[in-house]
């Protein structure tokens, strides 16, 4: 396996780890997918959120509630250890939002920086 297909690998096994985060909101699932001193970003142009206890209050502050949402993504490309994730997550209050995520993985699979790019497709013309 080529050094850029285990990237992709630990990509994949990555939001593996961030889809069964997002539907359980469970601690330990979160922490296990963030490094200690990871940062987290909603939207590229804001300050992070720095540390998993950061990260673990905002999520938990901002769940989805299981069974309201889904997610249909894939890892569209890497650079080094950074991903490119994309993806679209539809609620079932109808909101339909574009995503693509830029991670860097840690050396141990978790991510040392997410950012978040969010589009609601209701917006396009």
């Amino acid at each position: 396996m080529s050094d850029r297909e285990s990237i992709v690998a630990e990509a994949e096994r990555w939001l593996d780890g961030y889809r069964r985060a997002w539907a359980s909101n469970d601690a330990a699932d979160i922490r296990d997918i963030f490094t200690d001193d990871a940062e987290y970003r909603y939207e590229p142009w804001t300050e992070p959120l720095r540390g998993q206890d950061a990260i673990l209050a905002s999520w938990l502050e901002r769940h989805d509630e299981p069974d309201t949402w889904t997610f249909d993504g894939r890892v569209v490309g890497v650079d080094g250890r950074q991903a490119f994730i994309q993806g679209e997550t539809r609620y079932t209050s109808g909101t339909t939002y574009s995503n693509l995520w830029v991670v860097t993985l840690a050396d141990d699979g978790r991510a040392a920086s997410f950012t978040e790019w969010w589009m609601d497709q209701s917006k396009a013309s």
